[in-house]
This record gives C-alpha cells, sequence and structure tokens, in this order.
C-alpha cells in the first residue's frame, strides 16, 4: 500500500490549488482524477472568471491560447427586454477562459511543485479507520485493478459527484447530501455565429421565469464570432429539460440563425452558500463537492481556487503540527467562511428571494422601476449589503399596482441578508461553538425561506 502526506480527489481547479499549496509546503501529495492526463482540465463550464480571483491568489492572468475573451462586466436583462442594467467596474471585469488550457496550466503547476499524479483512476470510496479517514480506494482503469492508498489528509475535490463525502460515516461531522432546490441542471453550447453581431466586451444574462424557472440564461462571449449560451433551471419539482428548453426556447433567438454547433453539454451545479462544516477527521472538501460557488450564478472557478488554496495552507500546518483532526483542520473553516463564505451566505438570501419571491411580473416591475438598481446589483455580486431604492414616489407606484407585499419582501431580503452575512463573519474558532453557531445559521435561512416565500 502506497503512502502519501495528502491524497487530493479530482484534479479541478480546486484540487489542482490544494496540491500545488499542499506540495510547496514539503508534503508528499497523490492527485487523482479519472480523465486522462491530457484532458484533465475540459469542463462543461460557463468559463467566466473574474480578475480579482486572479490577482487575491498572486497567479498570473491568463494569456495567449487560456485566454478567449476579457470582459468589461454584465449585461442583465428584464424578463420583457425593455429593461438592461449594466454592471461595469474594475472589480467586475473578468476573463472567458479556454476551460481546458487553463486547467492544464494548473495541473502543470502542481506537477512542477512535485505532486504525483494517477490519471485514469476513479476514487470509489475512503479507508476510514477509528473514526478517522486515512486513505482511499481507487480503480486503476489503465490496468483495470483496484488500489489501496494511504495518507494523513484526503481531500475531496471530486466536484459535485462528491463521490467520498458522499461516502462518509455520518459521526465524522459533514453534511453528506445537498437537496435538489439548491442544485441547478444546465446545459451549455459553444456555437459559431454567422456575422459578428455579438458585443464581446459583456457577459449578458437574461432573466425569464417562464423560459428558465428559478434560474437563467446566459451569452458569453467565446472569442472571435463565437459564443458560450447556456442555461440553468433550479432542480425544484417538475423542472424542464435543459437541453429541450435550449433548443425550444433560445435557440430561436436571431443571433443564433444560421449558427453552427462547435460542443455542447450538460452538467449540475450546486448553488447554495457553503457546507456549514468542511473538515473531518483526516478529510477536508473543496470546491463544488463544498458548494463553493456563488449562489446566484453558479460561478465557482473563482471560489473553488480559493477554497483550494486556504485548505492547503492549513493542511500544511496541521500536518506540521501533527493534528490532523477535526479540530486540527478547523482553520480552513474559518478562513473560508469569514472572507468568500460570508459573500456567498448574504447571496443565497437573494437567491431565496428570487426562488420563492418573484415571478416575470416582478422581475419586469422593480427593474423598470429601479427599486433594485445597477449599483445595488453590483454590490450583491460582490457580497456587499444592498441598500434599496424606496422612495415615497416607488411606495406609491407599488401601492397603485398591488405591489406592496414585494416591496415588503425585498425589504425583509436586504435585513436578512445582512443578518446571515454577519453570522458568517463570526463562525466559530473552534468545533466546541459550532453546533450552536450552525441552529443559528439555520434558523436564520429558515425565517428567510418562510418570509420570502411568495403568497
Amino acid at each position: 500500500m502506497e503512502k502519501f502526506d495528502i491524497i487530493v480527489v479530482g484534479a479541478g481547479t480546486a484540487g489542482c490549488m490544494t496540491a500545488k499549496t499542499v506540495a510547496k509546503g514539503g508534503q508528499k501529495v497523490c492527485l487523482i482524477d479519472r480523465k486522462k492526463r491530457d484532458e484533465i482540465g475540459e469542463k462543461v463550464c460557463g468559463n467566466a472568471v473574474g480578475k480579482h480571483h486572479f490577482d487575491e491568489l498572486g497567479l498570473a492572468r491568463p494569456k495567449g491560447e487560456e485566454l478567449r475573451s476579457r470582459v468589461e462586466g454584465v449585461k442583465i436583462y428584464s424578463p420583457d427586454l425593455e429593461t438592461v442594467f449594466t454592471v461595469k467596474s474594475e472589480h467586475v471585469y473578468g476573463f472567458i477562459l479556454n476551460r481546458r488550457i487553463f486547467g492544464q496550466r494548473l495541473l502543470n503547476d502542481a506537477l512542477d511543485a512535485g505532486v504525483a499524479l494517477l490519471d485514469s483512476t476513479i476514487a470509489t470510496q475512503p479507508k476510514v479507520k477509528k473514526d478517522f479517514v486515512a486513505g482511499v480506494v481507487a480503480k486503476d482503469m489503465k490496468n483495470d485493478c483496484f488500489i489501496h492508498l494511504q495518507s494523513k489528509v484526503v481531500v475531496d475535490a471530486s466536484g459535485f459527484t462528491a463521490i467520498l463525502r458522499k461516502s462518509l460515516p455520518p459521526k465524522i461531522g459533514i453534511d453528506l447530501n445537498v437537496d435538489n432546490q439548491d442544485v441547478e441542471a444546465c446545459y451549455r453550447e459553444i456555437r459559431a455565429l454567422k456575422g459578428n453581431n455579438f458585443d464581446n466586451k459583456f457577459c449578458e444574462i437574461y432573466l425569464d421565469q417562464d423560459l428558465t424557472p428559478k434560474g437563467y440564461h446566459w451569452v458569453f462571449p467565446e472569442g472571435k464570432n463565437s459564443v458560450n449560451a447556456g442555461l440553468g433551471v433550479s432542480m425544484t419539482k417538475g423542472f424542464p429539460n435543459p437541453k429541450k428548453q435550449f433548443y425550444e426556447k433560445i435557440m430561436p433567438k436571431p443571433l443564433f440563425k444560421n449558427s453552427t454547433l462547435i460542443k455542447g453539454g450538460s452538467w449540475y451545479v450546486p448553488t447554495r452558500r457553503p457546507l456549514d462544516c468542511m473538515t473531518g477527521n483526516g478529510i477536508v472538501v473543496v470546491g463544488d463537492a463544498a458548494c463553493q460557488v456563488n449562489p446566484i450564478h453558479g460561478g465557482g472557478i473563482g471560489p473553488s481556487m480559493k477554497g483550494g488554496s486556504l485548505a492547503g495552507k492549513t493542511i500544511v500546518d496541521a500536518i506540521e503540527k501533527d493534528d490532523v483532526s477535526r479540530e486540527g483542520l478547523w482553520d480552513y473553516n474559518v478562513e473560508y467562511m469569514r472572507t468568500y463564505g460570508a459573500k456567498q451566505a448574504g447571496l443565497d438570501i437573494f437567491r431565496l428571494f428570487l426562488l420563492k419571491s418573484v415571478g416575470n411580473e416582478e422581475i419586469n416591475y422593480g427593474m423598470k422601476y429601479n427599486v433594485i438598481t445597477e449599483d445595488d446589483l453590483f454590490k450583491v455580486s460582490m457580497g456587499e449589503n444592498v441598500r434599496l431604492n424606496i422612495t415615497e414616489k416607488t411606495k406609491r407606484a407599488f401601492r397603485g399596482f398591488g405591489k406592496l407585499p414585494l416591496l415588503k419582501r425585498l425589504h425583509d431580503t436586504a435585513n436578512l441578508l445582512r443578518e446571515l452575512k454577519t453570522i458568517y463573519l463570526h463562525y466559530p474558532s473552534t468545533p466546541d461553538d459550532f453546533k450552536e453557531w450552525r441552529q443559528k445559521a439555520h434558523a436564520t435561512i429558515n425565517e428567510a425561506s418562510k418570509r420570502l416565500n411568495k403568497k
């Protein structure tokens, strides 16, 4: 049985960042991925990421073949297409990536740091001994055999499937499952347009609850004369097939007339706040497996890299202190939750508002009368508190059209957003106070679900 200090399952953005960080800390690292070496990085994805993520992590910004497009901001369209919000600032500036080439860069960074790669290898289950995760069982697809690997720490970076997390004993203390209503089913295509009739400086997001129930559809630039177009729908009861919806509702639009398919595919994204706890004895969860995504648009490249970096640093410290228990790895929870996790928590409240409070009529009305402004949307996207534009004129307009209940739910959303963010900013420093913290956080989320429910 081969032994390592750390085994990382999944060579995506989170997994590669974790593996590289730990290897640079002098530890022996094994990185496992089910894909072949040269296919790692390929993923059905929106491919968008803000430049601030690169700057915060000290990573070189994408260029050359890694870079499909630079984007200056986002255009958000109301369902009736009569109102368009343009969210543009230095903080929204970002990139559309060639996902495979960028993934190969992160993989090569990890390998250069000394990480050992087992490609074409599928992790099947964690090895648990005396309440500690002590390694993994995996299938070597090249040699058609099972292998047993031992380590001090295992990292589940296996994405939405979360193959290790879902197999953990409950006493490990990590949530095993994610509710379907907190997941979006997505379909996306890369299409070559006939003619250059798309503004490739902006990502476009369309809000339409009839077309994409509890979700949205998008058109992102994908280099010269090509776009990344797709949609996501919440996996609530009776949700429509995303691919069928795409072809029936999106493809007939004039933009796609005579366009040609380059490639397409489906995937699932957890769109919620992060798992309440992402560490257990001998195990850490990162990336989509830990729900490290933006709850509004499902973007996960930036937060997963951040999660991987923070997890890696914590693991190095824990190994050096010879304490890889839940307590020894706890600082990863604290560092993530008090930064990006707090932002996700606030956005999750805004997601509940969109899920439960509004249909197309309300969205059209709210955008038309600037109850939520472009500045508010920018602040929400950055995880800041929302200042609603509720003037006496607005109140009269909403009263005249019977929309005062919507105005109240908007006000409640702003208050609950601030409240949950504050709870996450005070995430407990040790596991001792975790139970009390969790009860408080869940009470606020349950209250939001109740108060924001459209009558």
